[in-house]
Formats: structure tokens, sequence, C-alpha cells
């Protein structure tokens, strides 16, 4: 019995400390598990890499001087232009409507006209004027009257400007330049227009900007304005290198 029991303490002991990780249960499910743990957590650094990657934020450089942010060019210079418009009285121009029905000039007379424009240094014919002039006031004093102003200068092929504001036929007077196209497109400033003989010679001065530089055979030398000024003969015939390309007629 002895034995017995020594056996059994001895078998017992020997069996529990060698056997019972091999054969229990909950030994495989834990080893299993510890293999599983060392894996997930591969896994999980991976896939934590993987997301840093992915919401790394992206983003491009833009350069500060991209086209569409840079200025036109010349945008802040002043260019100067002059010009004549000149009635030779073969355009049926000016017509004066007395809307107001009255003897005198009065509010409400409309007059449209179209005249023909040179450059400033009578050398060049470029093209017409056309527009339509409001009376606003008859100053008797003065002899003259004022007028709310809206027309467009047509240079050929160049393009055109459009002016508004307010013409005095008794002094010299400021119109807002308002529009363009052609190589006037995204035009601003202003006009000085001098009335010389009226309403059959006038003189301008545009002061321009927003626009690239101007072309050479629109700036020669202007000839001084007064009364006694005409175009040269090549150019009031319009013969070959006395006009700009397809001036406006």
């Amino acid at each position: 019995m002895a034995a017995a029991t020594a056996f059994s303490s001895t078998s017992g002991a020997a069996f529990s400390a060698k056997n019972v990780n091999q054969f229990s249960p909950l030994s495989s499910f834990s080893s299993k598990l510890s293999l599983f743990n060392n894996s997930n957590v591969l896994s999980t650094k991976s896939l934590s890499l993987n997301l840093k990657a992915s919401t790394k934020p992206s983003f491009s450089c833009k350069s500060l001087a991209s086209p569409q942010d840079s200025p036109a060019p010349d945008a802040a210079k002043v260019q100067e232009l002059c010009v004549y418009e000149i009635n030779e009285r073969d355009r049926g121009s000016p017509a004066y409507l007395r809307l107001s029905q009255k003897s005198v000039n009065s509010l409400g007379d409309l007059v449209p006209f179209s005249n023909k424009v040179y450059t400033g240094d009578l050398q060049k014919r470029i093209g017409i004027t056309a527009g339509i002039c409001i009376l606003i006031q008859h100053v008797e004093e003065k002899k003259g009257d004022r007028y709310e102003a809206v027309y467009s200068f047509y240079f050929g092929d160049y393009g055109s400007m459009t002016v508004q504001g307010q013409y005095l036929t008794y002094q010299d007077t400021y119109l807002a330049v308002t529009a363009g196209t052609g190589i006037f497109e995204g035009v601003s400033g202003q006009v000085k227009l001098q009335q010389l003989i009226f309403p059959f010679k006038l003189f301008y001065t545009f002061y321009l900007k927003g626009i690239s530089q101007l072309p050479e055979e629109l700036l020669g030398a202007a000839v001084a304005p007064t009364p006694a000024v005409e175009p040269t003969a090549a150019a009031k015939a319009c013969e070959a290198g006395a006009t700009i390309v397809n001036y406006t007629q």
C-alpha cells in the first residue's frame, strides 16, 4: 500500500509537472492566443503605418507669380493717346432732334453723330466716332450747351473704346473711358476733349490704364490743336500707307 501510494504520489507529481501543459485545453488555447496576439500586433503596426501613410496631408506648391494672378502688362502705366475727330460734312452728321419741341436748344434734345478720326499727327485715318448726345442744359451766357454724351471710337482691327460723361461746347471737358475691345480690352482712364470748331473739329487726349503697350502707328507726335489743323491729303483720301489696316469707315 505504501509503495502504491508512493508511486501514485510520484507519478502524479511527474504527470502534473511535465504533462499538464501538453494535454491541457487551456494550455493549447493559451499558446494559440499568444500566436494570434503576436500576429495581431504586427498586423496592427502595419495597419497603423498604412493609415499614417494614407492620411499624410497632400499639398501642391502654387507659384505666387502664376499667369492668372499676374497683373496685365503695363497695367499701372498711364499711356497717352491723341486723336482728332473731324466732321468733313459727308456723313450726314450731326442730326439734331428737337424732342423738346422748343425753338431753342432745350432739355431732352438728342444729337446722334458719326465723324472721322485721325491720328494725332494727322498722318493716318484711323476710323470713326459714333454715338449720341442728350442736351441737359442750354447755357445762354456762354453761348453753348451742356450735353451728356455716350459714344465710341473705332480703330479698325485694333478695336474700340467707349467714353461717357459731360460734353461742354464752350470749354474743355473730361469724359470717363468706360470700356474697350481688341487691344483696348480692360481699359480704364479718362479723355480730355478740346472743342476747336463746334461741331466740326475736336482734339482728344486719352490717359489710358490697364492695357498693353499701344502700337507705334497710333502714337505719332501730335500736331498742336488749333482751328486750322487738317489731315494730310493722303490721309484724307485714305491712300495706301495713310490709314491703319482695315480702318473703320
